[in-house]
């Protein structure tokens, strides 16, 4: 058993008859390295790509945390959309904390806040496993929730992670939305596509003793610097005790979540491309094969590999000619884990994650899965759909050259669909802000402070696109807040300054966005305005290079704007969904739904950009020329009932129905709007505006 656990490279003779014949064994692997890291680097990302969506989440998160409120809460997207990876299936997970709580390791630690407005919790880990805690409530809590999973012990307050989780469960489950306990996390589906873990934590300034070693091993990787900045910015607790602790309903769980995704960070691109791989052979071998073993390893663990791998300098070389092996190594290393049981936590290695699920003989049907796979050597990964081609091109092709240079790639239109779509913030309203004209400003200040950072090219435009929309939603909020008063020059100053947001976030923004000037214009009843913005938006919207909904003309597209800066392009050529704050009233028309969503706690209106188009123009068109309202009428319900997806997303689907019912009511066409309205109420109820329409039907 010993040849198979340690960490030398070797390859079986198997993969040599499969792989090799007619090839040179040493070139062979290295050429066919090369073919699986393009593959990956299609499927994952390149370098840039990857980047991209760090850094726009990185900046997003960093202004969100400047201007949030003390005694409101805190978020940080983690996992695997955290770490740069976008692929088919993953889901998205969240972590939300109170800002004006704080756990300590010791008592020294809480000189470092004011108890006035502070809740201190002590992590008390005497009696519980490695990498587990009880957290003592120390001083007093104005969190509902918190003094809701609050149960006493031996004299003192804890906080119980079970009851903690429970609440949570029941808040965050409005109706239609499918949430159910997953770990420390609610997990939610939507229409069974898109799936999340949302996990409510607490967060600790300091790095915990149990983690110490940690540091100590990082000698060669990650770089001092990295380093420097995971322990100066702690960790967290999410709710979940270990199953055999002596106290499992009350215990928390160390997380590293934050301090994982900058590790992953630190990874070359080869490195982040091994994950993956790892992340795909979990998902399409490993949990294809025995349903027994099924589950019984998760992509922490594949995790957990790489970085144990990449920290023991296991491979010298992590290159695109090494990516093979440098996945064999890890692979055998987690053979030998799961023949041993044990597999340690990074950062808290006394913590074996394999203690309550990989034993007995569920432990040893995995191992000889696993074995079986080893005996097969690499080839073990023509099993996977998704990398099977990949091997396979280079067997029948052995002499074919893979060109594995980044600057050799026509990416730019990828890196703006990247920029423009698959950024996972999508630039929606923070719900945890307040939309008070006070707290708008403050953020738009926030983002100020952060223009004097040194930005990577990428935050710098994901500052523009966020001032835009704040911008936007301080003018209408400004509007709102001098509707009703009598002071005519307060009025005129109020609607000069507005209008001048909106016009300097549209120079921000995407051709989209000029639609929020024409709402403005619709809701001052400046309706021949309105309509002549209307009419310019709708000319761009009708370009052969538009991209929209990650669907574009690549040869027009680069043809019109390529090489030009992001702002331009997005100016130019980009177009995007009207998001809608729930709490900000921009049109009279939509009252209704927001209200109804708001009451479901959904904080965002996703209106397809054309949807909002041809609605503008019919409300404005009713004021002007009745034949041109009713043409406008007319798109609208042919785009509405014959579009397949393309410019109405299956998701939008509800309010698209809601918003053609609305315009129909109007027009007194009542048997149409009854249909419309119907319609929406048998889509997915993504924005939970079903009370909306069940009224507007009764007033039918």
């Amino acid at each position: 058993m010993h040849g198979l656990i340690h960490c030398k490279i070797e390859i079986p003779e198997s993969i040599q008859c499969i792989f090799f014949i007619g090839i040179d064994r040493y070139e062979g692997l290295h050429h066919m390295s090369e073919s699986v890291f393009v593959g990956l680097r299609d499927k994952v990302g390149t370098s840039k790509q990857v980047a991209i969506r760090r850094e726009t989440m990185d900046i997003k998160e960093m202004v969100d945390r400047r201007v949030a409120p003390y005694d409101g809460v805190i978020g940080m997207l983690s996992g695997s959309r955290r770490e740069g990876f976008s692929l088919e299936g993953s889901d998205i997970d969240f972590m939300y904390w109170p800002n004006n709580h704080r756990v300590i390791m010791d008592m020294s630690q809480s000189e470092y806040y004011n108890k006035a407005n502070t809740t201190l919790i002590l992590s008390d880990s005497f009696e519980s496993p490695p990498g587990f805690t009880l957290l003592q409530l120390l001083t007093p809590t104005t969190d509902r929730d918190v003094q809701s999973a609050c149960v006493r012990m031996n004299d003192k307050v804890y906080i119980s992670s079970s009851a903690f989780r429970q609440i949570v469960l029941l808040c965050l489950a409005p109706p239609g939305l499918n949430v159910t306990e997953h770990g420390p996390c609610s997990n939610f589906i939507i229409k069974e596509e898109h799936e999340g873990d949302l996990a409510l934590c607490f967060v600790c300034d300091f790095w915990p003793l149990s983690a110490s070693s940690w540091i100590n091993r990082c000698h060669s990787w990650p770089d001092p610097e990295v380093v420097d900045d995971i322990v100066r910015n702690g960790c967290h607790f999410v709710a979940i005790g270990h199953p055999l602790g002596p106290h499992a309903n009350e215990e928390w769980r160390i997380s590293f979540s934050q301090a994982e995704y900058k590790c992953v960070y630190a990874m070359n691109h080869c490195q982040f491309l091994t994950y993956g791989l790892l992340k795909l052979f979990l998902k399409e071998v490993l949990n294809k094969q025995l349903e027994e073993t099924n589950k019984l390893l998760c992509s922490y663990h594949m995790k957990t590999t790489i970085f144990w791998a990449i920290q023991q300098n296991t491979l010298p070389h992590w290159c695109p000619q090494n990516l093979l092996a440098g996945f064999w190594v890890c692979f055998k290393l987690l053979l030998k884990w799961v023949y041993k049981g044990i597999c340690p936590n990074f950062f808290i290695p006394q913590n074996n994650m394999f203690l309550t699920k990989v034993h007995g003989s569920a432990q040893n049907r995995l191992f000889l899965q696993l074995h079986e796979l080893y005996k097969k050597g690499l080839a073990c990964l023509l099993q996977s759909p998704s990398i099977r081609s990949y091997i396979i091109d280079v067997l029948y092709n052995p002499r074919v050259f893979v060109c594995t240079d980044e600057n050799f790639m026509k990416s730019e239109v990828d890196c703006d669909v990247e920029l423009g779509y698959k950024m996972v913030d999508r630039i929606t309203c923070n719900s945890r802000l307040n939309i008070d004209l006070h707290s708008c400003v403050k953020y738009v200040y926030g983002i100020e402070q952060c223009v004097d950072l040194r930005l990577t090219h990428y935050e710098v435009f994901m500052l523009q696109r966020l001032t835009a929309s704040f911008l936007r939603n301080t003018a209408v909020v400004l509007h709102n807040m001098c509707t009703n008063t009598r002071a005519n020059k307060r009025m005129y100053i109020a609607d000069k300054m507005s209008r001048h947001m909106l016009k300097l976030a549209a120079k921000f923004g995407n051709v989209s966005d000029m639609l929020f000037i024409a709402i403005y214009y619709y809701k001052t009843l400046r309706y021949r305005e309105a309509s002549s913005l209307i009419k310019i938006t709708k000319a761009k919207l009708a370009q052969p290079y538009l991209m929209y909904n990650e669907c574009v003309d690549r040869e027009r597209y680069i043809e019109a704007v390529g090489g030009q800066s992001l702002s331009t392009k997005m100016r130019q050529a980009v177009a995007k969904d009207i998001i809608l704050d729930t709490r900000i009233f921009y049109i009279s028309e939509l009252i209704p739904e927001q209200q109804s969503a708001l009451q479901n706690v959904v904080h965002v209106l996703y209106i397809p950009v054309f949807v909002m188009l041809h609605f503008l123009e019919f409300l404005c068109y009713r004021h002007i020329d009745t034949t041109l309202s009713q043409a406008a009428l007319d798109e609208l319900q042919v785009l509405v009932h014959h579009d397949q997806g393309l410019y109405v997303p299956d998701l939008l689907r509800d309010i698209s129905w809601e918003i053609l019912g609305i315009c129909q009511q109007i027009t007194g066409n009542h048997q149409a709007a009854l249909y419309s309205y119907q319609q929406s109420l048998t889509q997915y109820p993504l924005h939970q505006i079903h009370t909306a329409t069940q009224m507007r039907i009764q007033d039918l």
